[in-house]
């Protein structure tokens, strides 16, 4: 499949964006969360996520999945996207309920439709090599098979699922080869097997499937959630929202990977050469992708440094001063400040569920 968007006449792109980002509090909040921030870079994650996927698809076969806070934010963000193809989840459910709804909509539009699903807060350094990844998952999707991405681990990391591959799997090779099993997230003692046995690899989170044979499987695996979705409106239907905001509730609270990958057959996947992709999934992940000086402190507003290196900073309209500080996290906003080591970026979504127990909904 040559670069470009030839032979991808049926590939739509789906992309999920209806998560919150807890570990990006305070900067991250119900209404403007992570995907919707410049986190990295001058434009937010989810804008660069559709500028790469526009290189192979154009807006009218994109899609994105949010919630009913997200869809005006979204709509003006993205006005090149139909709006009626920005579906906003009535309640989350996680991403199998997601994937299942977005396939069947599909189909109503067109009965070859080959999905990709993408995360909408995902960082790619380079892209080039990313979208030449893609178009190999899509004609193999095309063949039937469920297929996942795995990117090769550059250190054992313990927050991520793994791929297993057959031994002796080599990286970038041009076809899929068969997933062995999934992983889920291990301790330090296996993330170190794992990245020394070299057949195993980090879950990107990114698939690829014919709609209509996701939708079978959901079907399948996952019978009580299909049962809801089939009972919502056709989406050019007057009734499609209230019909959405009845049903989908009853779907089950289920990810994708246990719902169905887990329990599927047909999964393929592609042992993928390093394309620079990063989760951005904390703080300490936004520290390792943005600029530094020689001290290594990251500063994204005015600092005065004395004696302090490894921080990062962000902390608008204010100098933030430090003096004999090291590798700490300092964000800033108007109404909350938060600092914590940069070891410890994980644990910030704690803040938020302490704040939700203690019903102080404004700094959600």
């Amino acid at each position: 499949m040559t670069p470009g968007r030839e032979g991808l006449s049926h590939f739509h792109g789906v992309i999920l964006a209806g998560g919150r980002g807890t570990r990006f509090w305070p900067r991250s909040r119900k209404r403007l969360p992570k995907q919707l921030l410049p986190v990295v870079g001058e434009t937010p994650l989810l804008r660069q996520t559709v500028e790469r996927l526009k290189k192979l698809v154009p807006p009218e076969r994109l899609w994105i999945l949010a919630n009913e806070q997200l869809r005006k934010p979204i709509t003006s963000l993205l006005p090149e996207i139909p709006q009626e193809q920005i579906i906003a989840e009535p309640v989350q459910r996680n991403t199998a309920p997601a994937i299942g709804l977005a396939a069947r909509l599909l189909l109503e539009k067109d009965s070859e439709a080959v999905m990709g699903v993408f995360p909408s807060d995902h960082y790619i350094a380079k892209p080039k090599a990313f979208l030449q990844v893609i178009q190999r998952a899509a004609r193999e999707a095309d063949r039937g098979a469920l297929v996942v991405l795995g990117n090769p681990p550059r250190w054992p990391e313990t927050g991520y699922g793994y791929i297993e591959y057959p031994r002796g799997t080599k990286r970038g090779g041009a076809r899929a080869v068969p997933v062995v099993r999934f992983r889920e997230k291990p301790n330090l003692a296996n993330a170190k097997r794992f990245v020394k046995a070299g057949h195993f690899y980090w879950n990107s989170g990114m698939f690829f499937w014919r709609a209509r044979v996701i939708w079978e499987a959901v079907e399948t695996y996952l019978p009580a959630t299909a049962s809801a979705i089939s009972r919502i409106a056709p989406l050019g239907a007057r009734q499609f929202r209230s019909s959405l905001r009845k049903h989908y509730p009853a779907c089950e609270d289920i990810s994708i990977d246990y719902g169905v990958l887990e329990r599927a057959r047909n999964i393929m996947g592609f042992a993928c050469r390093d394309f620079g992709w990063n989760d951005v999934g904390s703080w300490e992940a936004v520290y390792s992708l943005v600029p530094k000086d020689a001290a290594k402190n990251a500063e994204r507003t005015p600092v005065l440094i004395e004696a302090s290196q490894g921080n990062y900073i962000d902390a608008p309209g204010k100098l933030v001063a430090l003096v004999h500080v090291n590798n700490m996290i300092v964000v800033d906003t108007p109404d909350a400040l938060l600092i914590c080591p940069r070891s410890q970026a994980q644990k910030v979504s704690a803040v938020v569920r302490a704040l939700e127990k203690a019903g102080l909904e404004k700094l959600l």
